[in-house]
């Protein structure tokens, strides 16, 4: 029996060493260069391929409710969404959350992106602006006196992962009476980035307070296989790298709701509790205690 268990543990610990992309051949390599090259094996083992969702009839949920949250950025365990800010001594091999989906939009391997949570305003590639103009005192006095914008006072801010200050998800909690079991799907995802026109003033104080504004919503089935090509650092084991498609998925990060559909035109909680942090925050958890409750209550009576 001891025989078998560590036959299984060996084939486990093999199987993740060939599927370890972050790491791979570092200790074999001859020259920099040959770190992450994979080979012939390895190409052959790793599966870049999302998991695949499965069907689920509208027959077979019982009971359904749609939620919005936010990711907090500020927040220690959500920080393997935010960092890398700066990739320039790190290379490509490692993004953060907002460079995935910038890339993936570029590339246009992200087509799927809207100006609204409810998908419905669907935005081409070129509508999405990753940077924003600064009209300078030095272009306003040009414009007053010649009646042009001169290009060469005007200031253009990259948007960059440092200005990204949360992200807000859409996704529907459901009970799959086939199963018997509470299961999450995750629809949609935003960056929340500091308004434009404040960049220059977070420049000089990152301290100040804003509230942040959407960029773009992208519809999460959509991105799934560029999040399923990028890595998130793995803190514990920087041998064993998560996708980003895991991390959302599993519901590896922290979030507050902020809203439920509801009868009053889906409005936020701020809107009906107003200037009080800490009810707004038992609102939060009153509505997961509802999520998580109706499960319970299918076993108990």
């Amino acid at each position: 029996m001891k025989f078998h268990a560590y036959y299984i543990l060996t084939i486990v610990f093999f199987l993740n060493a060939l599927i370890c992309k972050g790491q791979a051949n570092l200790l074999n390599a001859r020259v920099p260069q040959d770190v992450g090259v994979l080979n012939d094996q390895q190409l052959e083992s790793n599966d870049e391929e999302p998991l695949k969702y499965g069907y689920v009839d509208d027959r077979d949920v019982l009971w359904s409710k749609t939620v919005w949250e936010i990711i907090d950025l500020d927040e220690r365990v959500n920080f393997p969404f935010y960092y890398p800010t700066e990739t320039d001594n790190l290379g490509t091999d490692r993004k953060s959350l907002w460079d995935v989906l910038k890339d993936g939009i570029e590339n246009r391997e992200i087509k799927e992106i809207y100006s609204d949570p409810y998908f419905r305003n669907k935005l081409e590639t070129e509508e999405v602006n990753f940077s924003y103009p600064d009209t300078t005192k030095a272009a306003i006095d040009y414009y007053n006196d010649f009646g042009i914008w001169n290009n060469d006072f005007i200031v253009n801010y990259d948007l960059s992962a440092k200005y990204v200050r949360q992200y807000r998800i859409k996704g529907t909690w459901y009970v799959d009476k086939r199963l018997g079991e509470l299961k999450y799907r995750l629809l949609g995802i935003a960056p929340y980035v500091i308004q434009p026109s404040k960049l220059k003033d977070y420049n000089i104080n990152p301290d100040a307070n804003d509230e942040p504004v959407p960029l773009f919503w992208v519809w999460f089935p959509d991105a799934r296989p560029v999040l399923n090509s990028n890595k998130v650092f793995n803190t514990r084991n920087s041998s064993q790298p998560i996708t980003f498609d895991h991390m959302l998925n599993s519901r590896r990060f922290n979030a507050v709701i902020y809203k439920e559909e509801n009868i009053y035109e889906d409005r936020q909680i701020d809107e009906y509790i107003q200037e009080d942090a800490l009810r707004m925050l038992l609102e939060s958890e009153r509505i997961k205690s509802v999520i998580r409750d109706y499960e319970q209550d299918l076993w108990n009576n």
